[in-house]
């Protein structure tokens, strides 16, 4: 393979075009998963059976009354399994459950010719509980010591030392809350079984493979015997890479059982009950700094609340500790990690995948202690910037590093934020009421999965003679750009206009053994293996030419759909011609692409290494304006600058930026997910499982000011055409609208002392903090004196050396 992030003259890719797929979404007309069963015949309709219960063991299950219903077909249970009952990977997630785990499980599925028979069908079937004790809450799940999985710890230097000998010294504990993907599609999945006796499964799924591999071990069947097909997704988020297996192995055991095609696509309610979210987190912390504000150590516990099952949650947690730093050196830390078992739907992977959870410990830590140390936030962030040389806690270098100060200092002159302090300060001091604040923050997101051998990826590209291209590859396309970004490096790899590419949709018989779209490493991956088969079958071509034309192989160029040589001005082969003349020449002219990311190690169970290919970096500025009377409050201009390397595709870029952007500001201020923790009869129901009662951000809680620019010289040597990753990293930019709202609750009292704020940051959560600062305005402590309630679970303390 030629250099990986060299471009070609006049490239394809770094062009502004638009989706793909944008006429299709703007006009209706682009097919989900769910419309693919219009035309089919005999359709069969799968419903769950939920349990009322967050525990309970289930002592009888009887389904004759569901097929009494008219229009009710079947019951799948667990004695219908013939492989292994089990929807997950880790064999913790038993299908068809004998044990309710959370409130909602799903303890069988009825099969109906129409939804409606088959939801009476549901209410029909008798199900018989013996409730058990459950524990809901971090807080509970944590004073029962129940806990799952590893325990990983990540350590460097001596804390304890560092602590003791820092002249600043502050403790905390908080808990901040988990997020509902709240995708526009809900998960689908419609199966059915052809003529040979193949089990063909569609499915909304962002791991095609890994759905493939669950619906064949559920039916006791070999992976060749099952395909996957992902057409396209109405988001994901993280939501659909575990979540779907289950499912797809529902219907496809009803078309298996029953010989007709089975639809199975959740309801909004369904879908919210019956599936995990972004984990919720528990944090407990200890951080030093020195007289001039710079971090000296931390040392912390994570929990995060895993749900019922193991799932993502490994994983998750060891990203989150592998990000407590975000873009600060710490010379001394230990952070232990567990996942607390709660009786709670399954948590999953979401956008950021533990990189938002682990970032807002230190986030965190910062926004409250610059009172106490006397320093403005974004001087004391700026402080502790990396700098080159320096090293993550787990070992890998923080190469460029200098682009964090480089893109720091770009984004205070683009935001002009001097004179808008001063504009701030003014508007304060006329309106007692009403507050304005603006912050800082930065963001150091490390790119690659944390398993080494999930960053590889295939591709299959095909050259037909009339020289239009069909390209395959294993990632799938949920909204964000990426099978548009996959056209653009092969019509670069090709020399060809992009309306040569035509893309296929994922499936798992055309790349095997795909990785899951996930991780921001989408294009990376994909790219990879394109840009290798592209060029296979480029190399090919440039003997053909070369032998036309009577120069060397090296000398071919292929650009614009021409085909000429080095300094030809006045000859050229069109791209169409010379792949026909390949085919009679006997030319293959497909290849399968394949791509490994080099340069990985990763030691688990030391926590050790280099895991991630490079650091994506930002940094954002947030301003917004509190009411004092409600805790409602307006963001009034967001500025970002953001490092995507030299992008793939910059409109999809931008999209990328700006709504993983307004994603995280619905997971720190607006969305919070409620469930009954009371005693009675509907303990564990989420109550919180629909729009009208989950707070999505929308129109009215974006940025009036949206400014965002993309960092400027920027190649990132090693990846598809020096680009870098763009799915991820740009949620954790919305910490600066939290970190403005705490500046904005702190104008409203001294401004001396730090605010406590919940997460998240609701007006209600707002309104409190409002209150607390102005009652505390007048009171004074010295160093060595405990900041707040000492019964307060996020109480702070300050010592002086």
């Amino acid at each position: 393979m030629k250099s990986l992030a060299d471009r070609p003259v006049n490239p394809v890719v770094g062009v502004t075009v638009p989706h793909e797929s944008a006429a299709l979404h703007v006009t209706g007309t682009a097919l989900y998963t769910d419309d693919l069963i219009v035309g089919r015949q005999n359709v069969l309709h799968a419903w769950p059976v939920q349990a009322p219960h967050a525990h309970a063991v289930v002592t009888s299950l009887r389904t004759e009354p569901a097929l009494q219903v008219p229009g009710v077909v079947r019951v799948l249970s667990g004695a219908d399994v013939p492989g292994v009952n089990d929807a997950g990977t880790k064999h913790d997630e038993p299908l068809f459950p004998t044990e309710v785990m959370y409130y909602g499980h799903a303890v069988c599925w009825v099969l109906g010719e129409t939804p409606e028979a088959a939801r009476l069908g549901a209410e029909a079937v008798d199900v018989s509980y013996d409730p058990l004790p459950s524990l809901l809450t971090l807080t509970e799940a944590i004073e029962a010591e129940c806990f799952q999985g590893l325990q990983p710890t990540l350590s460097r230097g001596d804390a304890d030392a560092a602590l003791e000998g820092a002249v600043h010294r502050f403790t905390g504990e908080i808990e901040y809350g988990g997020q509902e993907h709240f995708y526009l599609e809900t998960h689908a999945s419609f199966a059915y079984v052809d003529e040979g006796g193949q089990i063909f499964v569609h499915s909304s799924t962002q791991h095609p493979s890994e759905t493939q591999e669950i619906v064949a071990h559920v039916l006791g069947r070999h992976n060749h015997d099952v395909t996957v097909q992902c057409l396209r997704m109405g988001g994901g988020f993280g939501g659909k890479e575990m979540q779907p297996h289950g499912f797809g192995a529902v219907a496809a055991l009803g078309a298996v059982l029953t010989g007709r095609p089975v639809r199975l696509r959740l309801n909004r309610t369904q879908d919210i009950t019956m599936t995990g979210k972004r984990h919720p987190f528990h944090a407990r912390w200890e951080a030093g700094f020195d007289q001039d504000g710079r971090i000296q150590a931390l040392k912390a516990t994570l929990t995060s609340d895993g749900g019922w099952s193991l799932d993502l949650s490994e994983p998750v947690l060891t990203r989150a500790l592998c990000h407590v730093d975000n873009s600060y050196w710490i010379p001394n830390v230990h952070v232990d990690g567990r996942i607390a078992k709660t009786n709670k739907t399954s948590q999953t992977a979401f956008r950021g995948f533990g990189g938002p959870q682990g970032m807002f410990l230190i986030e965190e830590i910062l926004g409250r202690a610059a009172p106490l140390l006397g320093l403005e936030p974004g001087e004391l962030r700026q402080r502790n910037l990396y700098v080159p040389g320096q090293t993550t806690p787990y070992g890998q270098p923080v190469r460029h590093a200098e682009r964090l100060h480089a893109i720091w200092q770009t984004l205070l002159e683009r935001s002009d934020v001097v004179r808008r302090r001063e504009d701030i300060d003014a508007f304060n001091a006329r309106h007692p009421h009403n507050r304005r604040a603006l912050a800082i923050t930065p963001v150091k997101f490390g790119i690659s999965f944390n398993l080494t051998a999930f960053n590889q990826a295939g591709a299959l590209v095909h050259v037909y003679k009339d020289g239009s291209i069909l390209i395959n590859h294993g990632g799938t396309e949920m909204g964000q750009g990426l099978h548009t970004k996959m056209r653009q490096v092969a019509a670069t790899a090709l020399g060809v206009p992009l309306d040569f590419i035509r893309l296929a949709p994922t499936r798992t018989d055309k790349v095997p053994n795909t990785s899951a779209t996930a991780a921001s490493s989408g294009a990376d991956l994909n790219g990879g293996a394109i840009k290798d088969a592209c060029e296979q079958i480029s190399a090919r071509l440039a003997e053909v030419a070369a032998r036309k034309m009577n120069i060397h192989p090296d000398d071919v160029r292929f650009a614009n759909g021409k085909v000429t040589g080095i300094g030809f001005h006045d000859r050229d082969i069109a791209f169409a011609d010379l792949a026909n003349d390949a085919y009679f020449q006997r030319i293959p002219l497909w290849a399968a692409g394949y791509y490994r990311t080099s340069g990985l190690h990763w030691d688990s169970a030391r926590m050790q290494g280099e895991p991630f290919k490079y650091f994506a970096y930002g940094a954002a500025v947030s301003e917004v304006e509190v009411d004092g009377f409600t805790g409602a409050y307006r963001q009034l201009r967001t500025d970002i600058v953001h490092d995507v390397g030299d992008s793939l595709s910059p409109l999809i870029d931008l999209g990328q930026i700006e709504g993983g952007f307004v994603q995280g500001a619905g997971w720190l201020t607006l969305e919070e997910l409620r469930w009954d923790e009371s005693d009675g009869e509907h303990r564990g129901r989420l109550a919180t499982q629909s729009a009208s009662t989950y707070k999505l951000p929308s129109f009215s809680e974006m940025p009036e000011e949206f400014n965002v620019h993309l960092f400027e010289q920027a190649t990132e040597s090693g990846v598809v055409y020096g680009s870098k990753a763009v799915g991820e990293p740009p949620l954790m930019l919305a910490f600066s609208v939290r970190e403005a709202l705490r500046q904005a609750v702190a104008a409203f009292g001294a401004g001396d002392r730090p605010v406590e704020l919940a997460s998240p940051a609701t007006p209600e959560a707002v309104f409190w903090a409002i209150q607390a600062a102005r009652e505390t305005t007048s009171k004074a402590y010295d160093g060595g004196a405990r900041v707040g309630d000492e019964s307060s679970p996020s109480s702070v303390s300050t010592a002086a050396g």
